[in-house]
């Protein structure tokens, strides 16, 4: 790579873009750079460093929402909700000890372009489902704009849903405007010891079936977590209901305070368990919650050394297995009945050689190429990140 460009506010990146283009130059986009090792590598002319565009563009919690620029650091946006006792709904994940990085040095545009979602995603939607508005220049050097600071503001085409999970490949943001919620009063966690994980699934599955508002549910390492959260009585009412649903799971029950439960949902949201195991290879698998244990006891029928652990009741598994010269994405994707697999960490050589990304269908592969010519023709951003 021959060098990198900084721009220092959204009239800079665009020359910067406009310069790309009539030199025939690619670009690596990143924020802070936590996430580069997501995705096949890369070989670009230039880094294109999102970080000098950076800081709180507008806030208003009144109005639940809150706007700022591309290479904002997400603790800083999260130290400015807890002032008010806000948060991120979706609770975007910090991923970068299990990729090798210190933690907290991703930024929000970094997850919202990965469409990254924790726990809550099944109660709260994907990261998608917050993002309010955006400006940015897409591959033409076009500055545009889409959406505003309200939820109902989309006519014509939704372009906050087609860019999240692009891995800015198709547009580069410079300014993005979130809806942001009112962080719950207390938390608590029921929690089940002892469930083969089949019967954790069908424990989960029945939780997030009910009237009690579970607002997440995970598997790991033998201890199947439910969450409550809301204001003391409601929180105490919805616990004893759900300790009675599930009496008959055969399971001893423990339950989580709020400072508890906060810890272990932080670990689930980050694939802490996973993130220890030097040289292992993980995989992020999304199924339908009921297949969930089939497709595990599959692969680990193949690879008995594989560790895993479920989130989403479920329809989330984070797997780990020992090194393999093409990451046994074969076994992997050979033990999916619906949903799709994405390799999240392996050594260089691995990314290069496999499928990062689930393959897609012919005519879907076909609909994203043209999108992909629509947005970015000259493919001058993160050329070959995702395919």
């Amino acid at each position: 790579m021959a060098g990198t460009i900084k721009p220092r506010d959204a009239k800079e990146l665009r020359q910067a873009v406009e310069w790309a283009l009539n030199d025939g130059v690619t670009l690596d986009v990143r924020g802070q750079g936590s996430k580069l090792a997501i995705g096949k590598p890369m070989t670009c002319d230039q880094a294109l460093d999102l970080s000098g565009i950076s800081g709180i563009v507008d806030y208003a919690p009144e109005e639940l929402v809150v706007t700022l620029r591309a290479g904002t650091p997400m603790r800083e946006v999260e130290a400015l909700l807890a002032q008010r006792n806000q948060m991120l709904a979706f609770e975007p994940p910090d991923l970068g000890p299990l990729l090798g990085r210190e933690a907290g040095q991703g930024t929000l545009v970094g997850a919202v372009m990965g469409n990254l979602a924790g726990p809550r995603r099944i109660s709260a939607g994907a990261a998608r489902d917050h993002l309010l508005g955006f400006s940015g220049v897409n591959g033409r050097g076009e500055a545009f704009k889409s959406g505003g600071k309200v939820m109902k503001n989309v006519t014509g085409y939704d372009l906050s849903k087609l860019l999240a999970g692009s891995w800015g490949t198709l547009a580069v943001l410079d300014e993005v405007s979130v809806k942001v919620l009112p962080a719950p009063d207390q938390t608590r966690t029921l929690v089940l010891q002892g469930l083969s994980d089949e019967r954790a699934v069908k424990a989960m599955c029945a939780a997030m079936g009910s009237p009690h508002e579970v607002s997440g549910a995970a598997h790991v390492d033998g201890r199947t977590a439910l969450r409550l959260e809301g204001v003391a009585p409601s929180v105490e009412a919805r616990l004893k209901g759900l300790r009675d649903l599930l009496a008959d799971a055969g399971a001893a029950m423990e339950e989580l305070g709020t400072l508890e439960s906060r810890a272990f949902w932080r670990d689930v949201r980050d694939v802490a368990p996973l993130a220890g195991m030097d040289g292992a290879v993980v995989w992020k698998i999304s199924c339908p919650p009921a297949d969930g244990s089939g497709v595990v006891a599959r692969i680990k029928a193949q690879r008995p050394a594989a560790r895993s652990f479920y989130d989403w009741s479920g329809g989330l598994i984070w797997l780990a297995l020992p090194p393999a010269a093409d990451g046994d994405q074969a076994v992997v994707r050979g033990a999916l009945g619906g949903g799709h697999a994405t390799l999240i960490r392996a050594d260089e050589a691995t990314r290069a050689s496999v499928p990062v990304f689930q393959p897609q269908a012919p005519a879907l592969a076909a609909l994203a190429l043209r999108v992909k010519e629509s947005f970015d023709p000259k493919g001058i951003f993160n050329p070959g990140r995702m395919g």
